[in-house]
């Protein structure tokens, strides 16, 4: 389907697009797969958060920050 078949959609039409191609993705269990490297800084993450929670910033504090330095 190319973009222009895409655009003659009906809203609802795209969206159900949308979930079917989500859907067929998360068929795909082997798209899901970490690497070991990806596994491990993912475990190290979560190992910082639970030692030090306030050592964290939220999104909204992100977001504030790069307002900040315009």
């Amino acid at each position: 389907m190319t973009a222009t078949e895409i655009r003659k959609l009906s809203l609802a039409e795209r969206i159900q697009l949308l979930e079917d191609v989500w859907d067929s993705i998360a068929e795909e269990t082997n798209a899901w797969e970490l690497t070991p490297e990806l596994q491990a800084e993912l475990d190290q993450r979560l190992n910082d958060l639970e030692t030090n929670p306030s050592g964290n910033v939220t999104w909204e504090e992100v977001k504030a920050g790069l307002r900040a330095q315009r």
